[in-house]
């Protein structure tokens, strides 16, 4: 099918179909050739799922991603799990879940204990919702923290990461409130999502009834503000 053929189709299809299609980027109402997909439906699924997997093997280089002026300008931390590979990352999900003895010694030595905000980027399942939402969120929500006269520690990030190492910030460092952004699940309408995992004075026993979330935070979901151009709302300090 041409994209001449795609705008026909469309121009086509009753008002409601189209405000329905609007509304989500779920795969609805395609149309079909006997029992299958239209070939560009199924083309465009199987593009989506391999970006999704790719997504999901894709190792965390986090000077790479953001460039080094956005590394330098946050004097950004880097740190990592105990999985030492993607590999077991993926299949021992609890190594993700606690820092590496020297991540430990990194974060006692570079980030400040006891403040009311600390932040951590962590990759999850998704390095591409790192790429695409950092840059503009980090420097907003760092500025929304400053603004209402919050102190915000030390910003780092975390290879191999799982959610739950949420309760070894709050263990090392004691702040009133850790946020880590990580990268979602990637699926087959975006790989760009991103969550914030929000949890008030960590500890050890938290599990996730204790942390609230926000997630879908991409460009067609929970928006987080236009990308700076060549400067960012710089850290204090």
């Amino acid at each position: 099918m041409t994209d001449g053929d795609k705008v026909g189709l469309i121009a086509a299809w009753p008002e409601i179909v189209r405000k329905i299609r609007a509304r989500t980027p779920a795969r609805l109402l395609q149309g079909c050739a006997g029992a299958a997909y239209l070939t560009h439906t199924q083309l465009d699924l199987r593009a989506a799922h391999a970006a999704a997997r790719d997504a999901v093997r894709t190792e965390f280089d986090a000077r790479a991603i953001f460039g080094e002026g956005f590394w330098k300008a946050w004097r950004l931390v880097e740190t990592s799990t105990r999985a030492r590979t993607k590999d077991q990352y993926l299949r021992y999900p609890d190594l993700g879940r606690h820092f590496d003895e020297a991540s430990r010694a990194e974060i006692a030595r570079g980030c400040a204990p006891h403040t009311r905000l600390q932040i951590a980027i962590g990759d999850g399942l998704s390095v591409p919702a790192l790429s695409a939402q950092i840059p503009a969120l980090l420097p907003a929500l760092h500025a929304a923290a400053i603004r209402r006269g919050w102190t915000v520690g030390q910003t780092f990030v975390i290879r191999h990461c799982r959610v739950g190492i949420l309760n070894e910030i709050g263990e090392l460092l004691a702040p009133d409130v850790a946020v880590l952004l990580i990268g979602e699940r990637p699926g087959l309408a975006t790989v760009e999502s991103l969550s914030a995992n929000i949890a008030y004075r960590p500890d050890a026993s938290h599990t996730d009834a204790n942390r609230n979330l926000i997630s879908n935070i991409h460009a067609r979901g929970c928006k987080p503000g236009k990308r700076p151009k060549e400067s960012w709302n710089l850290p204090s300090g």
